[in-house]
């Protein structure tokens, strides 16, 4: 007879699911459906509960490291503050103060970068920039942007890198690394003396000291104190170079201000591009061929006393081989020492903590600025003035819009357009036909109230003023020596017509 096929895996399955059930014999649909379900519900609540107790731990984990990296960042801040309240003359320990800027701009940037990230597209209101970016590289079109896009997603890609949880680890051992090796830095920086001229709490605000510029200042103030032998009535001279509007002669002039130097020189004299025009040792803003510099550094060395300094500043690297000292290079300031020095002119004396919203929209309005001091300083005085979400929100849509008009328009960002003195399309928040160019931004020595024009760029970019014509309004005053007055040139219009073709005013003073 034949025997009967065996049933053993459909006898052992029956048994698990049912031991009272001989072996062999089936169930029903019916009667396995309970069963089943039981079964997937509880496989199921097990993986959720498993993918729940690790993502907890994950962010309890990433919690703790923001802790500490948050401790770490104040120890730092601590000591950076301690450290630009005193005259440090030794080079090496200015270039380390220099290391722990850096690492405290780039620390807060990557600890702002999580706190805010979940607020960031609730903030926006809709997809955020950053995942529309990033999903640009894989668009066919990503080829075809231009130069300064692609910088904008570069920077943007800062923010997704300072995001992820391998930067986080790398950037807390890195600070945790300096906080050990700066003990003896500590230790030394008792033997130096205060800066007694300036309070102490103006370090406290960044729009009352030179953000950004300590070493540079530091490196222009040894070079002009510095009492080095005169051989054969020879002169120092030492060149700054660096891109239109970075600052060099500012710098220069913030430093020549200081007691130090005023004490230690008779006389100093600022020229202007048009006083080289005459002969005169001035602002380098083109070439100048040594033939003509060795003229003019005769005729000084002929006038002047022994142990008299020169600094050149200029556009050009040529003017390095000009020097008796190493040439200084001027370059704007990194995202993440952006982003810090924004955040505080935007949000003043309010915490940001307070406003996450508002914090994760100025993490994306700093990207479309191309980091540009006289951009930073005018939307953050807009924003200071009214801290809602909505406001912030059509700022950065506007500043997209501004920025996309002229990537497209001529292919580079409008700050880039700005440095080379071309006009530019001017972005603003009122609904109204009209064109608005700004065509000059310049500064003037602070004069007095009953000069300073009554309209502010703040009041043309929030639409308050669309007064038609020509006119000028203030962006904002420095407090720091020399305590310029920053202007800017608009022209309002109903047409575009001849606004920008038309020929520019020119400016002896130009940023």
């Amino acid at each position: 007879m034949p025997q009967p096929e065996p049933q053993v895996g459909l006898s052992l399955f029956s048994s698990l699911v049912d031991p009272s059930i001989p072996p062999g014999t089936l169930q029903g649909p019916s009667e396995m459906e309970p069963l089943l379900s039981a079964i997937v519900g509880d496989l199921v609540s097990r993986a959720l509960s498993m993918v729940t107790q690790r993502y907890l731990q994950s962010k309890g984990a990433e919690e703790e490291k923001l802790q500490r990296l948050r401790a770490v960042l104040l120890r730092i801040d601590a000591t950076v503050e301690e450290a630009e309240g005193r005259h440090i003359t030794n080079q090496a320990m200015v270039q380390q103060l220099q290391m722990l800027r850096r690492g405290m701009y780039r620390g807060y940037y990557t600890l702002d970068t999580f706190r805010y990230r979940a607020h960031r597209d609730e903030a926006d209101g809709k997809a955020s920039t950053r995942r529309s970016l990033a999903l640009s590289r894989f668009s066919p079109s990503s080829s075809r942007r231009t130069s300064s896009s692609v910088c904008d997603a570069q920077r943007m890609d800062l923010v997704l890198d300072a995001g992820s949880c391998n930067n986080l680890d790398k950037m807390l051992s890195s600070l945790e690394r300096m906080i050990g090796d700066m003990q003896e830095f500590v230790m030394f920086l008792g033997s130096y003396p205060r800066i007694s001229q300036q309070p102490y709490d103006a370090y406290l605000f960044h729009d009352q000291v030179m953000f950004g510029r300590q070493m540079e200042k530091e490196t222009i103030l040894s070079f002009l104190l510095c009492r080095e032998a005169a051989r054969n009535g020879s002169l120092g001279v030492l060149p700054i170079i660096g891109p239109a509007r970075v600052g060099k002669s500012t710098l220069v002039e913030h430093v020549c201000l200081d007691e130090r130097v005023r004490r230690r020189f008779s006389s100093i004299v600022f020229f202007s591009g048009n006083d080289l025009n005459g002969g005169n040792l001035a602002t380098l803003k083109g070439d100048m061929d040594e033939e003509t510099w060795r003229g003019l550094y005769t005729s000084a060395a002929s006038h002047l006393t022994p142990g008299s300094k020169i600094i050149l500043t200029s556009r050009s690297e040529k003017i390095a081989s000009l020097g008796t000292a190493q040439s200084l290079v001027l370059k704007f300031l990194s995202q993440e020492a952006y982003w810090y020095f924004f955040k505080t002119a935007a949000f003043g004396s309010t915490d940001p903590g307070e406003h996450p919203n508002l914090a994760a929209l100025g993490m994306e309005i700093v990207v479309h600025m191309n980091r540009s001091f006289v951009a930073a300083n005018t939307v953050a005085s807009l924003l200071r003035t009214n801290l809602d979400t909505r406001f912030w929100r059509r700022v950065l849509r506007c500043l997209r819009d501004f920025a996309s008009k002229h990537l497209s328009m001529f292919g580079e960002h409008p700050t880039n357009l700005l440095q080379k003195d071309q006009p530019v399309y001017m972005w603003t928040m009122a609904k109204t036909s009209n064109v608005v160019v700004m065509r000059d931004i310049y500064h003037e020595p602070s004069p007095k109230i009953s000069e300073v024009p009554r309209i502010t760029a703040q009041d043309v970019l929030s639409g308050r003023v669309m007064s038609e014509g020509t006119f000028q309004a203030v962006a904002w005053r420095s407090r720091i020596p020399p305590c310029y007055t920053y202007l800017v040139s608009f022209i309002v219009s109903r047409t575009d017509k001849h606004a920008v073709l038309g020929k520019k005013r020119s400016r002896q003073e130009r940023i």
